[in-house]
Order: C-alpha cells, then structure tokens, then sequence
C-alpha cells in the first residue's frame, strides 16, 4: 500500500463509537439510496425517451459500472482495516494521498450535491401531486433540509433507524406501483415502446443515460459508512453486492412493466402521475409515499456519506485549510463541523434552483451527480488494479471474485462513459482534478528529454527513487529485495532460481559475487563474471540484477555488497547462501550471518537437494515454531505461488506438539492466523513424541521445498549448530532455513 500519512492521523480516523452491521450500515442506505428519486420521478421518462429496448441496454451498462467497482470496493476492503471515510480510505491507501485528496474532495462534492438533488426531486414530486404548493416550492425544500439535517446532527444510528422506516414505507409503495402496472400491463402498450418513438423530439442515449445513471449510485452509501461498522471487511462486499443486485432486478422489472403499461405521452409527461393512478386498489397515495421515502431516504444518505468523507480528508492532514473539518463529537465522533458545510452547500443549490417546480434544475443537477460519480467510481477502479497488477505483497484480499482486467475494465468504462455523455465537461472534471492532484503533491516533476527513452526513463528513475527515500515506510510496505550470493549460477542453479521465484513477481533481486584478489589484477574477470550473470537471467527470462565486487577477502567483499549494494532506500532486506557442502564447521558464513544480522537483514540458508522437475503437484511445507519466523516463511511461500513456476503449488503450515489435548487450540489459533494474513495454506497438527528428525523425515520428505526457521548461533556454537541443521536435513528435499529480523508482519 502507498501513504505516507501519519500514524496518529490514521488512529484518530479510526475512533468511533458506532458498531453497526452488514444491514443498518451497509445494505439499508445502499439499496434506499439507489432506489431513489429517480425511479418514481425520471424512469418513466427516460423509457419514453429511449424505448423499452435502450433502456435496458442502458441499466446494463449502468449497473456493469456498479459491480465492476463493487468487485474492486469488495477487493480493497477485505485487504486492510477499513476506517471512516469510505471510498476515499480505499483510494488513499491504495495510490496514496495525492489521488486520494483529489478523488476525496470530488466525492465529498457528489454527495454534498446529491442532498440539494434528491431534496429537489422531493419538493417536486409534493408539487406534482399537490398543485396548489407549487408557489411554495423554495420553502418546501428548505423546510426539508432542515429537517433532515436535525436528524442527521443527532447521529449516525438514529438516521439508520429512521432509514428502516423509509424503507418499510418504499417496499409497499414499490409492490403497489409494480402490481398496478402489472393489471395495466398491454402487449401492444409494450410493442409501442420498445423503440425509440419516431417523429418524437428525443435525447441522445448518452443524455438519457446521463439522467439515469444516479439511479445506480447508491453503492458509495454504505461504503461511505465504513467508519461506522463493525465488521468493514465483512459487511462492505456483502451489504454492496446485495444491493447492487436487488436494484437492479426491480428496475428491469419497472422498464418492462411500465413499458408496457403506460402510452409514450404518459411517460414522457406524466409517468409519476400514471403510476400513482394506476396503483393496486386505488391506493396512489402508497405511490406518493414511496417517492417521498424514497427522495428522503436518499437525501438522508448522502447527508450521512459527504461530512464523513470529508472528515477523513481532513484528519489525514494532507490539505491544511480543511483540518478544522477533522474533529468528531465526543459521542459518536459525528462529523458536525462537515455536516455543516454540507448544509451550506445544501442551501446555495436551493437558492440556485430558484422556485420552479418544472424539474430543469433537477435534470443539470443529475448529470452532475453523474459526472462526478463516474470518477469516483473510476479512481475506486484504478486504486484496485494499481495494487493487484503491481503485485503488492501486501494486497492478499479475502474477496476472491475479483482480478485486475475486471478493474481495468471498470477504469476504462467510466472515463469512455464520461467523455460519452459530456466530452467538455469530463474533460473539466479530469483537468481539476489533476490540479488538485499536482498541489497536493507539492513539487514540481522535471521531465527531461536528452536521450529520449533512457534519458526520459532515468529522470523517472531518480524521481521516484528520490521520493520514495522520503516516505515513511512501514510493514505494510514491505517487499523482498533480496541478494543471493549467487557465485556462477550455473553452479548454484537451484539457489539462484528459489531467489528470483520469491523476489522477481513483487520485489528487487540481485544476484551477487564475490571475487577475491586485486583490483588491477581482476578487473578484466570481474566483467566476465557480470556477463556470466546478465546471461544466466537472461536465459531465464528473469527481471533482475547482477553485481560483482572485487575484495582482498570474501568477508570484505560481502559487506561491500550488504552495505554498498543499495540505491538509496531499495537496500538488501533478504540475502541468501547456499548450505555449505563440505563437512567442515561453516565458521565464515556464521560470521557472515551474524554480519548481515547486524545490518538488520532477514537471512536464508538454501539446501540444495534440486529444484523439482515436474511443476504440477508441488507441494510447500513451512514448519511453525512461532511467529519470530514464522510470519517472514509464511509470506515468502506466498512470494513463492505468485511465481507462474509455483502457481499451481500447495501450501501446508505444520506444527509439532507432543499432547494430544492441544491439537484443538493450536489448529484453531494458525487457522485464524492464516484467515487475519489473507493466504491460502492447509493447517496440519502433528502429535508425536518421535525426534524432531522423524517427524520432519516422515511427513515431509515427499515435500517439493520446505521452509524451517533457524536462530543465528553464537561463533563458538558453530560445531553444534552444523550437526544440528545436518541432521534435519539428512532426508528432506530442497530446504530454506530462515531467520528473521522481526520486520514482517503477515497482518499487514
């Protein structure tokens, strides 16, 4: 993940006293936000302006948007603790604060426009079934803004509660209007409109898309809720995909019936009217009620959402002249400061509307509202694919249903819809947005042009190598940059080959060499053994590096390579040997392992016994004696399946107990670590009082690599600590002993 946001920022961002579930938090102001004003006050005239037949081609273009980021959202969210703010936490923390800032502002502005939007198609709706308040139009809406602006002020609960109401009254009113379109249903009603009408004045599909497309916007609603529940990695996917595909069964089913059920002239002029006219038993006034809960409960929503949103920005302290918008209530951390600027924005498109109930400023506002969702969506879309297709070590999401086409796609969508509708105005909108990018930045980027790709390349280089010296890291950042003291690879293939495995997909590798004598005398030699192995990764396609130094001894030469080898912050965290052959005690790699410890390194010892031959049935057997190693074999396995090599293979976490009565406990305790470190391994107890040889002999000896933790010993234990590793590897295959500093954290 990409922040470089302060630690106490982010815990503040985290405090609230509100725990509510995949229903009240997520589902609930998801699916009334969605079926919303639109449905009663616009879909019978976008029908009659499209046809049946576009319509529908439209809701599926609509809601591909919709899944394609509630795929992307789901990702995310079951990747890292989710706090408040919603889809500008995801956005943040996957591509870091600058897009984050720009995309946080925009959302805050969509959802802060979106309370005017559905106040206004409210008020419209009173007027429309009650003429005689037309006159009043401007005081009606502002009457209801301040009403759900007390409600919202109380707090987060009492709107969620208040939302099972609305959403009570919104079925009934939904079942009414349904099955009186239903008895009104005509087969040449529906033949008529299945087109669009000929010798009509009609918008272009991308304007009646444009008009439509809030209709499928409610997915941000309980994203935005994210601070607020209490199980975000849980409730997220399930409450947004449920509503996604709730919304959209009722709305093909509202295209076909009323398509069928009301003439052209009626859903072009009065489509809210007819519905209520044609209502099971009479009962209009149960569409009028549904209309009123449903431009209620989405203006309710979006005053939830757009102070919680623009809260996060500010605790995150990326843009000063916002933080007085950062603090919460003492109960509830309710965002009151945000609330209020929402109610201003409220008020000035009130204002603007003016008093006309004629609808004209409800439709401007909805292609708004559109615009500005579609990027939002968009950036939610990129923050997915950026942290899957980079191979981000730490994006291991629980969500499984999900790939980086699918957020490419979705990318792709909402800009080219974007430019569909409005091409000026997104162009706008993406001109703004790189602005506010660019300031938050604060630098300028120099690009120069003096070797055109290379010069161009390393002027990118140095950029980004320079910026990333001054960001904070953390464990969450963390990715292998390994040095494997290679020699000639051709003879130490095996080791070679597990350190590109783990380290090519996600990391940096250097395969490194040490030559010994002097300079003048070696020079020439130390070219060769660079060309020797630039060929070696050649020959295997492998993207990585190579460096040799020459030294008057081998311990001098490989702390010039532990401390020299490094371009700023890319500095080895892994270095690899082989498991010394000859029988001698190995004094000078234990000083070479106490060496690299001090510099704070990970170490792995290879044991070459072969790489496998067949890559199909592999299997990985990582031995747990405890999270000191464990965590960093644990994740280097992981490293190890994302190679195409290894993709195929198994992995097995084993622990060795001698009583019976804690197999329970410790199968359940590596069960929950596995599921909180989001990585696929099969958990396997052993109960045995057999030497420690044994067992590893008999249940991994048909391993295709296996992972043991080992603890550096001190020099005068060198004798002892080669039988000790000897014997546990007399009958294994191929081992990686692993020692670990303490920096990986599988949580992360």
């Amino acid at each position: 993940m990409n922040s470089s946001i302060s630690e106490p920022a982010k815990e503040k961002a985290f405090i609230t006293a509100n725990r509510l579930g995949t229903f009240g938090g997520v589902f609930t102001p998801s699916i009334l936000t969605i079926l919303g004003v639109i449905m009663f006050m616009r879909a019978g005239f976008t029908i009659g302006q499209a046809g049946i037949f576009n319509m529908l081609i439209i809701l599926l273009l609509a809601k591909s948007i919709t899944f394609l980021t509630s795929l992307s959202i789901s990702a995310i969210s079951t990747n890292t603790p989710v706090a408040g703010g919603g889809a500008y936490f995801l956005i943040s923390r996957a591509l870091g604060p600058e897009f984050g800032g720009a995309i946080g502002l925009a959302l805050f502005s969509a959802q802060a426009i979106s309370v005017p939007f559905y106040i206004l198609g409210f008020t419209e709706a009173l007027c429309r079934t009650f003429p005689h308040l037309q006159g009043h139009f401007r005081t009606i809406a502002l009457a209801t803004m301040a009403l759900l602006f007390i409600i919202t002020f109380i707090g987060a609960k009492v709107a969620v509660k208040t939302q099972y109401i609305i959403m009570t009254v919104l079925a009934v009113s939904i079942i009414a209007f349904m099955g009186g379109s239903l008895v009104h249903f005509r087969s040449e009603t529906f033949a008529e409109n299945w087109s669009t009408a000929e010798g009509v004045k009609t918008l272009s599909f991308w304007a009646v898309f444009a008009i439509y497309f809030p209709a499928v916007t409610g997915i941000m609603a309980g994203v935005n809720m994210s601070g607020d529940l209490k199980n975000p990695g849980r409730s997220i996917p399930l409450g947004t995909f449920a509503a996604v595909g709730v919304g959209f069964a009722i709305y093909a089913l509202q295209i076909l019936l009323c398509g069928g059920a009301q003439l052209r002239q009626e859903l072009l002029e009065s489509s809210f009217e007819t519905l209520s006219r044609q209502a099971l038993f009479g009962a209009g006034f149960l569409v009028v009620a549904g209309v009123f809960a449903a431009t209620l409960s989405s203006a309710l929503g979006s005053f939830l959402g757009s102070p919680r949103v623009l809260q996060a920005v500010a605790r995150d302290k990326i843009i000063p002249s916002i933080h007085m918008f950062a603090r919460g209530s003492r109960r509830g951390d309710e965002p009151h400061r945000a609330l209020l600027l929402t109610l201003l924005v409220t008020l000035g498109v009130i204002f603007w509307a003016g008093n006309n109930a004629q609808g004209g400023a409800f439709n401007i506002l909805a292609s708004v509202v559109t615009m500005f969702f579609l990027y939002t969506y968009g950036m939610v879309n990129l923050a997915a694919f950026v942290e899957s297709f980079s191979a981000n070590p730490s994006f291991r999401p629980r969500f499984r249903y999900f790939h980086w086409l699918a957020a490419l796609a979705g990318v792709v969508g909402c800009t080219v819809t974007a430019f569909l509708i409005d091409a000026p105005a997104a162009l706008g909108a993406a001109v703004i947005l790189s602005i506010i990018y660019v300031l938050l930045r604060r630098r300028m980027l120099r690009t120069r042009f003096g070797d055109a790709r290379w010069g161009f390349v390393y002027s990118r280089v140095k950029d980004n190598v320079l910026r990333l010296a001054r960001m904070a890291s953390s464990q969450k950042n963390w990715r292998p940059t390994i040095l494997v003291m290679a020699g000639n690879p051709e003879e130490r293939y095996t080791l070679a080959m597990y350190g590109l495995w783990m380290g090519v997909p996600c990391g940096l590798v250097t395969l490194g060499r040490v030559l010994v004598g002097k300079m003048e005398d070696l020079i020439k030699r130390r070219r060769a053994a660079l060309d020797q192995l630039n060929t070696f990764l050649e020959d295997n396609n492998a993207q990585a590096l190579s460096a040799v130094v020459i030294a008057d001894d081998i311990d001098e030469g490989l702390s010039a390579l532990l401390q020299g080898h490094a371009v700023g912050p890319l500095s080895p965290n892994v270095v690899m040997w082989g498991w010394p052959t000859e029988p001698n005690p190995p004094v000078q790699l234990v000083r070479h392992l106490i060496s690299a410890r001090l510099l704070g390194i990970n170490l792995v010892l290879l044991c070459d016994k072969g790489a496998p031959k067949n890559r199909f049935n592999r299997r990985i057997d990582i031995w747990w004696r405890g999270r000191e190693n464990g965590a960093l074999m644990v994740l280097l396995a992981h490293l190890l399946t994302l190679n195409q090599e290894w993709s195929q293979a198994n992995i097995r976490l084993l622990r060795l107990i001698d009583d019976e009565a804690g197999r329970q406990p410790a199968q359940q305790a590596l069960q929950e670590l596995l599921n909180a470190a989001r990585v696929d391994a099969d958990v396997q107890i052993i109960v045995s009082r057999d030497s420690i040889e044994t067992v590893l002999h008999r249940h991994s000896g048909d391993a295709s690599v296996v992972f043991l933790g080992f603890s550096v010993p001190a020099t005068e234990e060198v004798g002892a600590f080669r039988r000790h590793i000897d014997a546990l590897l007399e009958h294994l295959p191929t081992t990686l002993l692993v020692s670990s500093t303490g920096e990986v954290d599988l949580m992360a």
